[in-house]
């Protein structure tokens, strides 16, 4: 069998060469456009509070520079580098993670785990596997109060999750669709963007029977091109107000952002925050596509782009501060593309509220095959891609919490805190 599946591998090199660049391809739509729409929203929720964008640019470039940080930290060198390999049998998410550990180490409160799942994990390996002594272990599986914890834990990180799935679509398309109020009137704009919202969440939902495959090939040149947009937009905001943008990068204007606005500084954190909001769909999508196919999606595209269109919105900033002028992503597009822009934005919107909502069905199948959720109808939408799942219960529970969300708060500071 080793044999064989050596033999395999040699001949069809390029084969899974071109598979991981069509599933990255496709892991754009489907993974990275919660992540890629974050732009819209991350600056508005930061000086929504106490904050100030004042002449010396300290409050700007010390956003600036914490969302540098974050999305260098947590989704490139946590996730990207280590989060990833941390998979279950290709699958992804807290219960994979759960899975993982009770595989490992003797600490399973839930009743379906058989010995029979240990020796199928390591039929094919060809010495048995060493005796794990380590200390971290026996102390796991000596206290049965240690046990409690982390199902907990991983109940709550589900929680979670699916409370995102809430969340994101609402914030990511009403973030979109109120770049109206750079073109229409605020009596206009104020009726316009609700309807508009509500009916755009629900042709989003509409389309999820159709499965993770044909909307991933639907949805990946919206993504690609958003991409392209912004890091294009940035790039262009840089070279035309401030080439010297980059020196904000540095760790230092942290230290002088929080030393400037004390506790408001604080607590304005959470619109940073708000710059990874989608990365645990890496994580939770993961049985939809591949570690390497994720990696390099991220890696080679998602990450610089990101990177560009905070730091062009950025310099753009730093050479605009009229008292009247709000903080928002449309600020920063030049007035001639802006309606093209817009459109762009409100595609990208509902194709980044389709990551979280993959990777929450993703989730939910998980935790009903191990008893911790109601059983509910699971469809499986690919012949080829175990993992790729549609929930019809959760898929309209979901789009009427969506719905609900966005007439309760409408604004995007109030979407940005609750997230």
């Amino acid at each position: 069998m080793d044999l064989e599946s050596r033999k395999c591998w040699d001949t069809s090199k390029k084969d899974s060469w071109k598979t991981i660049m069509l599933l990255a391809y496709q892991s754009l739509g489907v993974v990275y456009g919660d992540l890629s729409i974050s732009p819209l929203y991350v600056y508005t929720s930061t000086f929504a509070e106490d904050i100030e964008h004042s002449e010396t640019n300290e409050e700007i470039f010390g956003a600036l520079s914490f969302v540098f940080w974050t999305l260098t930290l947590v989704p490139l060198f946590k996730y990207v580098f280590v989060v990833l390999r941390a998979d279950d049998n290709g699958e992804g998410g807290t219960f994979a993670l759960y899975s993982l550990i009770c595989r490992h180490a003797k600490v399973s409160l839930l009743p379906n785990r058989q010995h029979a799942d240990e020796a199928l994990s390591t039929y094919k390996m060809e010495e048995p596997p060493e005796k794990d002594t380590s200390r971290f272990k026996m102390v796991l599986e000596k206290y049965k109060g240690l046990h409690t914890v982390l199902l907990i834990v991983v109940l709550l990180g589900t929680c979670m999750v699916i409370g995102d799935g809430v969340l994101t679509p609402a914030i990511s398309v009403f973030s979109a669709v109120s770049g109206l109020e750079v073109s229409m009137s605020k009596k206009h704009h104020q009726y316009a963007v609700i309807p508009i919202t509500c009916f755009i969440l629900v042709c989003l939902f509409a389309l999820q029977h159709y499965g993770t495959h044909r909307v991933g090939f639907l949805f990946a040149p919206i993504v690609l091109a958003w991409l392209l947009c912004i890091s294009t937009l940035g790039l262009y905001n840089i070279f035309k107000w401030n080439p010297h943008v980059y020196k904000a990068l540095s760790p230092y204007y942290m230290f002088k952002f929080l030393k400037k606005t004390r506790i408001s500084g604080w607590m304005s954190l959470g619109g940073i925050l708000l710059c990874i909001t989608g990365s645990e769909a890496m994580f939770a999508d993961l049985g939809h596509f591949s570690y390497m196919a994720i990696q390099t999606a991220f890696t080679f595209l998602v990450y610089p782009a990101l990177i560009l269109a905070y730091m062009g919105q950025a310099a753009y900033l730093s050479h605009h501060h009229d008292s009247e002028l709000q903080i928002s992503f449309y600020v920063s597009v030049p007035e001639s593309v802006r309606w093209p822009v817009l459109i762009l934005a409100i595609l990208a919107s509902v194709v980044g509220s389709q990551a979280i909502i993959s990777g929450t069905f993703s989730i939910i199948n998980q935790s009903q095959s191990l008893g911790c959720f109601p059983r509910v109808k699971v469809v499986h939408t690919s012949d080829k891609i175990h993992g790729q799942v549609y929930i019809p219960e959760i898929n309209w529970l979901l789009m009427i919490l969506c719905i609900a969300v966005t007439i309760g708060f409408r604004d995007t500071k109030h979407m940005g805190n609750a997230s």
